[in-house]
């Protein structure tokens, strides 16, 4: 039996965080980036929240979020006993909140009434996932928590908030989704309603992303990719993902490489293989090629595919992207040594199995050697 479910109500637009101010009576607990206390965009969003709230912020996100950052996370939630929770940021201030909550809500046996996430990327589209990604430092990995119960009320998607973000970060965020909708396209848990977002999401990414990164000032372009952002999480929510991220995932825990890049990085090597091993996928990213123009209508699956991967590169060139490890600042033999320990902990990783194909360790090691 096919299942697909939309637990997230969302709110689109530069209205959207309008909704801040149905929240009455309430203790508010908010987790935003560390960078976002004291500015107007914070201000705004407090701002929203009238004041027979009280409202308690939490802001010592990091890249990756660590065990030991959630865990004060959790003492100051205890201390506050909210009733709502608002996140705000990109997917490490997201994914903060929801592992706060996670253990917040374990320890103190009582529930939120409702949770509100506003992206401030569009990316990870985690403002409609049931995934937190967490690390352990000391352990050197990355891991998730799966949990439907952590998937936000409410996502409001307001495009404004994505314009300031530095190129670099929009340009990840975006590969991000990329990664997302292919993924997520040829996962073992797709369907016609995840593919329709997938495709969808791609091919937004293939014609808007370029030019968002490069010039960030068209409200309705940001609105458009934050859009499709939401559109790829409620994909890979439903379907699942695979080894670009199982392998992503060990790139940020070994070499705090940025998990956008880490999964365009990797993108084509995985496209490129899981349409060598799978007919089905062959055929899927074919059709997704030509869906959006990368690829002609008749041309060959293969020859498509190669299109597919190129235009890939082509994107990260044009953003001024690492395209391998080496070009991001990771000592090739220093990365060369951890080959085992990638393999090893991203058949651990929890998006593995989604993948199409079952890869060997020497196809999961040919992968990541490939990218370094």
């Amino acid at each position: 039996m096919e299942t697909f479910s939309v637990p997230t109500k969302i709110f689109s637009g530069v209205d959207s965080l309008n909704q801040l101010s149905t929240i009455s009576k309430e203790k508010i607990f908010m987790v935003c980036d560390a960078f976002l206390p004291n500015t107007p965009t914070l201000k705004e969003i407090t701002g929203k929240v009238n004041g027979s709230n009280e409202v308690s912020i939490f802001s010592d996100v990091k890249p990756n979020p660590p065990l030991p950052n959630i865990i004060e996370g959790v003492k100051q939630y205890i201390g506050v006993k909210p009733t709502v929770i608002v996140a705000i940021g990109g997917g490490s201030a997201i994914d903060t909140a929801k592992a706060i909550r996670f253990f917040g809500e374990k320890i103190l046996g009582e529930e939120v009434k409702c949770f509100f996430a506003i992206p401030t990327t569009s990316g990870t589209g985690s403002e409609v996932t049931n995934t937190s990604v967490i690390s352990d430092p000391e352990a050197g990995r990355k891991f998730p928590i799966l949990d439907d119960h952590l998937t936000p009320d409410y996502a409001l998607l307001d495009p404004k908030l994505v314009m300031t973000a530095p190129k670099s970060v929009s340009a990840y965020s975006g590969l991000d989704v990329m990664t997302h909708g292919l993924e997520s396209l040829v996962a073992r848990d797709a369907n016609v309603i995840t593919e329709a977002l997938s495709e969808k999401a791609i091919d937004v990414i293939a014609h808007h992303l370029v030019g968002c990164v490069n010039d960030g000032t068209d409200v309705h372009e940001r609105q458009i990719v934050h859009e499709a952002s939401c559109a790829a999480g409620l994909a890979f929510n439903n379907a699942g993902l695979g080894i670009c991220h199982s392998i992503a995932h060990q790139l940020g825990a070994e070499f705090h490489v940025p998990h956008g890049l880490a999964c365009a990085i990797l993108l084509p090597y995985v496209v490129s293989y899981n349409a060598s091993k799978s007919p089905e996928a062959l055929k899927k990213y074919a059709g997704v090629a030509r869906k959006t123009g990368l690829a002609a209508h008749g041309m060959g699956d293969k020859i498509a595919v190669h299109h597919l991967t190129n235009y890939i590169k082509q994107m990260m060139r044009e953003m001024h992207c690492p395209a391998s490890l080496t070009a991001f600042g990771v000592d090739p033999s220093e990365a060369d040594k951890k080959c085992a320990t990638i393999v090893a902990n991203a058949k651990k990783d929890a998006t593995f199995p989604g993948n199409p194909v079952v890869p060997t360790d020497e196809d999961l090691a040919a992968i990541y050697q490939d990218a370094i």
